[in-house]
């Protein structure tokens, strides 16, 4: 055989431009991927959340109080809205409805007028610092707000300003930023390693040869779909027990939850990576195929769940598609067991969607699962 042949080298790019063109499914991924990043990247990721909801606590109505709240709104940071009672504040916290509540307290009109610089009390979710560190950091601007409204004795009467904020930053006192990372990197490792293993175990079967001995036994697609997923069910404990003992004694995780309640939240959480894996491992028909599917959804999951930036950051048709994503409300679920210790009633909002995901996907993928090999 001669050296190099340019003809040769001309009929092997036609046969391998042929074969990409025969797979639609890897031409729109080549396309959709780079496009999906910078869509996310240019508009849906802002590292300075605005408009966080915060809920308001005043023993008493005053001029005071009105020109405070109108200051607060006007940073941009604070959404405020009256609370009935501490218990609904609590709630709020908790379940993450709210992010700051302020509390105004008895006589502060009073002492205002008096000179006594009363304290505003502003509890902060701090689970996750990054969310509010801007917010918080504002607060020193807004201590002059109240100066028109002074009685003229006190007017430009001296440096100190009339009232001032105290922050106490709840569920994580020191704001350390390993106490939100490491609970979402829970997640995020079971996304990866769940979703990964199952996208490949349909289209191996498939690419080895053995898939005509699995439709040749007397079994049902539901069948195939459980013995595919139990298994990797136990792997993802392990993987859970190992993340949590590492976390607690290496960076000390608080664990202030039930923790058998977040393993049955975390269980179900990896059923519905397992079933999506599952589902593009039913649609694809080769690995190739089924990484890039998956690779597809990883993205998101990473990007819209308030893993890596904040979730309340993100533009309104973004904060929707993240809700859609289990990642999201698995997070939700992990932080709030483990930094806030939250029961089943707390978690319930987060725990039906990713009940209903997994439903859903898995109902597509025994509907697609093909028992041919056509």
């Amino acid at each position: 055989m001669s050296g190099f042949s340019a003809r040769r080298f001309l009929a092997l790019l036609r046969k391998e431009w042929l074969q990409l063109r025969r797979d639609p499914m890897t031409l729109r991924m080549i396309a959709l991927l780079p496009t999906l990043q910078l869509f996310l990247f240019g508009y849906a990721i802002n590292a300075d959340p605005k408009h966080l909801p915060a809920g308001l606590l005043a023993a008493e109505h005053s001029r005071y109080e009105r020109t405070l709240v109108a200051a607060l709104q006007n940073t941009g940071y604070y959404d405020v809205r009256s609370l009935r009672s501490e218990a609904e504040a609590e709630r709020g916290l908790a379940d993450g409805a709210l992010l700051f509540v302020i509390a105004i307290p008895p006589g502060f009109g009073r002492a205002v007028d008096r000179g006594e610089q009363p304290a505003v009390l502003i509890d902060a979710d701090a689970t996750d610092p990054s969310t509010i560190g801007n917010a918080t950091a504002a607060l020193a601007a807004l201590t002059g707000v109240l100066d028109r409204d002074l009685p003229p004795s006190l007017q430009g009467g001296g440096a100190d300003p009339p009232f001032r904020f105290v922050v106490h930053a709840r569920y994580n006192p020191e704001q350390l930023t390993v106490l939100n990372i490491v609970p979402g990197l829970i997640c995020i490792i079971l996304t990866i390693s769940t979703l990964l293993i199952t996208t490949l175990s349909i289209t191996r079967e498939r690419e080895r040869g053995t898939m005509e001995n699995l439709l040749a036994m007397p079994v049902r697609p539901v069948e195939v779909m459980f013995a595919k997923v139990v298994p990797y069910i136990a792997v993802g404990y392990v993987q859970v027990l190992l993340i949590l003992a590492s976390a607690t004694l290496v960076f000390g995780l608080p664990v202030r939850g039930s923790l058998l309640l977040l393993l049955v939240a975390l269980g179900l959480f990896i059923a519905s990576n397992l079933a999506l894996g599952l589902t593009f491992s039913t649609i694809a028909t080769n690995q190739m195929q089924a990484i890039q599917m998956a690779q597809f959804t990883l993205l998101p999951s990473f990007l819209l769940s308030g893993f890596m930036f904040p979730f309340k950051g993100m533009p309104a048709w973004a904060q929707v598609v993240g809700e859609l994503v289990p990642t999201t409300h698995a997070l939700r679920i992990v932080r709030g067991v483990l930094l806030k210790g939250n029961g089943l009633t707390a978690i319930l909002p987060d725990l039906w969607p990713i009940a209903a995901f997994t439903l859903l996907v898995a109902a597509l993928a025994v509907w697609s699962y093909r028992e041919t090999l056509d």
